[in-house]
C-alpha cells in the first residue's frame, strides 16, 4: 500500500525532528546533568519538567487536533490557522502574567517557595511551547517534515550549547574574571540556569517560526473558534489525563515520600525513566506523521482497511524497538551517571507501558473522526484514576516500582476501554490476537536477557543481536514486514 509507505517515510523524516532532538536531549544532557547534579538537584528537574507536560496539555488545549479537523477545507484553512494563533497567544499571554503577579502562591504550591526565578522562567517556556504548538501543526499539515525537523533539532542544540556554557566553561570563566562577568553569573545558581538555557532555545524557536506566523493575516473567528473549542475542549480533558498518566507518578512521589529524600528517589527514578522515553519517542515521531494521514485517509472507502493494516506493523515495528531499547541496556545505561543506574530495572516495565500507550493512540483515531471526543475523555479519566490510586497507596511500599507498573496497568485498561467503547460506534478488525505471538516472543527474549549471566559485554551483545535479528525473521517470515517497508510496489493489503 503506496499510502502506507508513504506514512512510513513522513514518520522517518518527523523522527529527525522527535527523536534526533531527544536523543540529543536524553543522550548529552542527561548525560551531563546526571553527572553535574546531585540526585536531589536531578529531582528538582525532573519534577519540574513533568509539570510542564501537564501545563502544555492546558495551554493548547486540544487546539492541534482542532486544526486538523478543521482545515481539511482549502478555504477555511486560512481562517482557522488565524483563530488558533490568536487564540494560544492570548491564552498563554495571560498564563504568563498571573504566574508573575501570584509568584509567591504558585511557588509555594509546586513545593519551590525559595525558587521565583524557576518558577517565572518556567512559565514563560511553557508559554512560547504553547504558542509554537499550532505553526508546528501547520508544517505537518502542509507536509513540511524538514523544516519541521530543522527547527526543532537547532531548539535542542542551542539549549545544549548554552547550558553547556554556563554549566561547564562560565565558572572556569568567573574564577578567572574580576570584571562584569563575576556581576552577572552566580556559579552557585545550578539548575536555574537549566530552566535559562531551554527558555533561550524555546525564544530562538519562536523567532524560526516567525515567518510561519506574520505570513498569515491575523483575524479572529468567533464562531470557528466556538466550534473549534467544543470540538477541542474533550480533547484538552483527555490530554490532561493522558498526561497525568505520564507524569503524575513524579510529582506524587516527592510529597508521599518526604521532601529531600522524596527529591533523590525522583531524581533516580528520572534517571531511569529517561531511558524507557527512548520508546516514547518513538510513539511521538509516528502521532506526527499519522494524525494528519488518518483525518486525510477517512474520506476514502478502504479507510478501515489501512487503519488495520497501520495498526499491526506499528505493533511490530514498535516491539522491535522496545527489544533494542531493552537488549541494549548495558551499553544504553551510560547515558545516565553510575550514581543513578539503579533505576534500569524500570526500563523493560516502563517501556512496555508505552507501547500499550501508542497502540492507544493509534486506535483512539475512532473518536477523533467521528467527532466522540467525549469517550476520550470517559477512557483517559479512568486511565489516570488507576494511575493515581497505585502511586498514592504502593509508592510508600514498593517506591518506584509501583509507578512504574502504574503505566502498564493504566495503558493496558486504556486500550480495552477503547476497543470496547469502539465496538459498537467505529469498528475496525485489527485482529490483535494475531500479534500476541509476537508479545511472548518478545517478553521472553527480554526476561532472558534480564536474567542470563553473560560472561562479559561482548557476548551478551552478540547474543542479544541474534535475538533481534531472529525477531525480524520471524516478522519476516509471519507478515512480510520487510516486503511491505522495501517492496518497490505493493499489492494492496494482501499480507494484512
Amino acid at each position: 500500500m503506496n499510502e502506507v509507505r508513504n506514512l512510513a517515510k513522513q514518520t522517518l523524516i518527523y523522527g529527525f525532528g522527535t527523536i534526533v532532538p531527544r536523543f540529543l536531549n536524553y543522550g548529552i544532557l542527561t548525560f551531563f546533568y546526571t553527572r553535574v547534579f546531585k540526585q536531589a538537584e536531578y529531582g528538582v528537574v525532573t519534577e519540574l519538567y513533568a509539570w510542564m507536560v501537564l501545563l502544555l496539555v492546558i495551554l493548547t488545549y486540544g487546539m492541534e487536533t482542532g486544526f486538523f479537523r478543521f482545515s481539511q477545507k482549502k478555504e477555511y484553512f486560512e481562517k482557522v490557522y488565524s483563530t488558533a494563533l490568536i487564540s494560544l497567544f492570548l491564552t498563554s499571554l495571560l498564563f504568563v502574567v498571573l504566574v508573575f503577579i501570584f509568584i509567591t502562591p504558585v511557588s509555594k504550591a509546586l513545593n519551590y517557595p525559595g525558587n521565583h526565578d524557576y518558577i517565572r522562567m518556567f512559565a514563560a517556556i511553557v508559554s512560547i511551547d504553547a504558542f509554537c504548538a499550532i505553526p508546528f501543526a501547520r508544517l505537518r499539515k502542509e507536509n513540511r517534515p524538514i523544516v519541521f525537523s530543522v527547527i526543532k533539532i537547532l531548539n535542542v542544540i542551542i539549549t545544549i550549547c548554552v547550558v553547556y556554557f554556563l554549566l561547564e566553561i562560565a565558572p572556569g570563566i568567573y574564577e578567572n574574571s574580576h570584571g562584569w562577568f563575576r556581576k552577572v553569573y552566580n556559579p552557585d545558581y545550578g539548575v536555574g540556569y537549566v530552566f535559562l538555557s531551554n527558555l533561550i532555545g524555546s525564544a530562538a524557536t519562536l523567532i524560526m517560526l516567525l515567518p510561519f506566523i506574520l505570513s498569515t493575516k491575523l483575524v479572529f473567528y468567533k464562531n470557528i473558534w466556538l466550534k473549534m473549542i467544543c470540538y477541542s475542549f474533550p480533547l484538552l480533558i483527555a490530554g490532561l489525563s493522558g498526561s497525568i498518566n505520564d507524569t503524575l507518578d513524579k510529582v506524587i512521589m516527592h510529597r508521599v515520600i518526604g521532601s529531600e529524600k522524596g527529591l533523590e528517589t525522583v531524581g533516580v527514578y528520572g534517571a531511569g525513566y529517561k531511558i524507557a522515553v527512548l520508546m516514547a519517542l518513538f510513539i511521538q515521531m509516528f502521532r506526527f506523521a499519522a494524525e494528519p494521514f488518518f483525518f486525510e485517509r477517512a474520506k476514502h472507502e478502504d479507510a478501515k482497511e489501512t487503519y488495520a493494516f497501520v495498526m499491526k506493523y506499528f505493533v511490530i515495528i514498535m516491539l522491535l524497538v522496545y527489544l533494542g531499547i531493552n537488549l541494549y541496556i548495558s551499553v544504553i545505561q551510560f547515558i545516565v551517571g553510575e550514581s543513578f543506574r539503579e533505576a534500569i530495572i524500570v526500563v523493560p516495565i516502563v517501556s512496555m507501558g508505552y507501547l500499550f500507550y501508542g497502540i492507544y493512540v493509534n486506535h483512539s483515531i475512532w473518536y477523533k473522526l467521528n467527532d466522540m471526543t467525549r469517550f476520550g475523555i470517559y477512557i483517559t479519566l479512568i486511565g489516570t484514576a488507576i494511575t493515581v490510586i497505585i502511586n498514592v497507596f504502593l509508592i510508600p511500599v514498593y517506591g518506584y516500582m509501583a509507578s512504574a507498573w502504574a503505566h502498564v496497568i493504566s495503558y493496558g485498561a486504556m486500550i480495552i476501554m477503547s476497543f470496547g467503547f469502539a465496538q459498537s460506534r467505529y469498528k475496525v478488525e485489527y485482529n490483535m490476537k494475531r500479534l500476541i505471538p509476537y508479545f511472548i516472543i518478545v517478553i521472553g527474549m527480554v526476561i532472558f536477557g534480564q536474567y542470563f549471566n553473560y560472561p562479559n559485554l561482548i557476548t551478551e551483545l552478540i547474543i542479544n543481536t541474534i535475538f533481534i535479528l531472529a525477531f525480524i525473521g520471524f516478522a519476516q517470515y509471519k507478515d512480510k514486514i520487510l516486503t511491505v517497508f522495501f517492496k518497490r510496489e505493493i499489492d494492496g493489503n494482501k499480507n494484512s
